[in-house]
C-alpha cells in the first residue's frame, strides 16, 4: 500500500477586498464584521487595490483572529512570494451575489449549559440565553450562469433549477426542484449533517463540509435523476436515487 494518498477536499475561506492601507481603519472597520459573522480561525485571502506591507496586515488579521492562507495575484503578490506565502490566482469574472426571493428567518435559543452548569443553576447567577437565527431563503427564478445564491445562516430552496456556470451555497441543506447544473455546496462552515437534494442531478461540482465531487466522478446511475446526497460516517459522498 502507498504511504501517501491524495483525497480532494474544499477549503472554506472569505475573501479580504482592502482600498486602504491604514491598518488602524482596517482594524476598526475589520474587527466588528469578523466578529458578528464569522467564527475565530477562518480562513482568508487577502486582495489589495493598494501597495501596503504584507508581514504587517498579516500579523493584524492574525491578531482579529483569523488565519491569512494566501494572497491574490497583483500588488502583494511579489511580497507574498519573497516570503513563500501562497499567491492564488485572480478571478476573471466573479460570479454576480444576488438576493433570493425571499427568507424567512427563525430565533431560536441555543442550548450552551453542561450538565455541571445545569446542576448549579441555582447556586449561579442566571445568564441570558444566546439567540441564534436560522434564515431559509427561497429562489423562484433559475439561477442563471454567472450567478451566485449563498445563504450563510441555513437552508436555500430553489423551485426552479440552476444552470451550468452557477452556484448555491449554504451552511444547511440545499433543495433544488429542477435541474442542478451548476456548483451546489452544502454545509459551509463544517456542517456535516447538511443535505443536498434535487430533482435532475447534472452538476459540475456537488460538496457538502468541503468533501467534495466533480462531475466527472459522480456515479453514472444517479445522473439526472432526483437524488439527495450527505455524508456517511466516513465523511465521504453518499448518492441515493429518489423514488416518488
Amino acid at each position: 500500500m502507498a504511504d501517501i494518498r491524495i483525497k480532494g477536499r474544499m477549503v472554506n475561506a472569505i475573501r479580504i477586498n482592502l482600498d486602504t492601507n491604514d491598518h488602524d481603519a482596517i482594524r476598526q472597520q475589520l474587527a466588528p464584521m469578523l466578529q458578528k459573522a464569522f467564527p475565530p480561525g477562518t480562513l482568508v485571502v487577502i486582495e489589495s487595490s493598494v501597495d501596503q506591507e504584507l508581514i504587517a496586515l498579516i500579523q493584524l488579521l492574525i491578531s482579529l483572529e483569523v488565519q491569512p492562507m494566501a494572497v491574490t495575484e497583483g500588488l502583494l503578490a511579489d511580497q507574498a512570494r519573497a516570503i513563500q506565502f501562497p499567491v492564488l490566482p485572480s478571478d476573471t469574472k466573479p460570479l454576480q451575489r444576488i438576493k433570493p426571493t425571499k427568507e424567512q428567518v427563525v430565533e431560536v435559543e441555543a442550548d450552551t449549559t453542561s450538565n455541571n452548569e445545569a446542576e448549579n443553576s441555582e447556586k449561579s447567577e442566571e445568564k441570558p440565553a444566546r439567540v441564534v437565527s436560522h434564515v431559509t431563503s427561497y429562489h423562484d427564478e433559475i439561477l442563471r450562469t454567472g450567478q451566485c445564491l449563498v445563504q450563510d445562516h441555513g437552508d436555500i430552496i430553489l423551485n426552479a433549477g440552476i444552470n451550468s456556470g452557477s452556484e448555491v451555497i449554504a451552511s444547511g441543506n440545499i433543495h433544488i426542484y429542477g435541474s442542478a447544473r451548476g456548483r451546489v455546496i452544502a454545509g459551509v462552515g463544517g456542517n456535516g449533517a447538511a443535505r443536498i437534494f434535487c430533482h435532475s442531478l447534472e452538476a459540475e461540482l456537488v460538496s457538502i463540509a468541503g468533501t467534495y465531487c466533480v462531475a466527472d466522478d459522480i456515479p453514472q446511475h444517479v445522473l439526472k435523476k432526483a437524488v439527495h446526497i450527505c455524508l456517511n460516517d466516513q465523511q465521504e459522498l453518499m448518492f441515493e436515487v429518489l423514488e416518488f
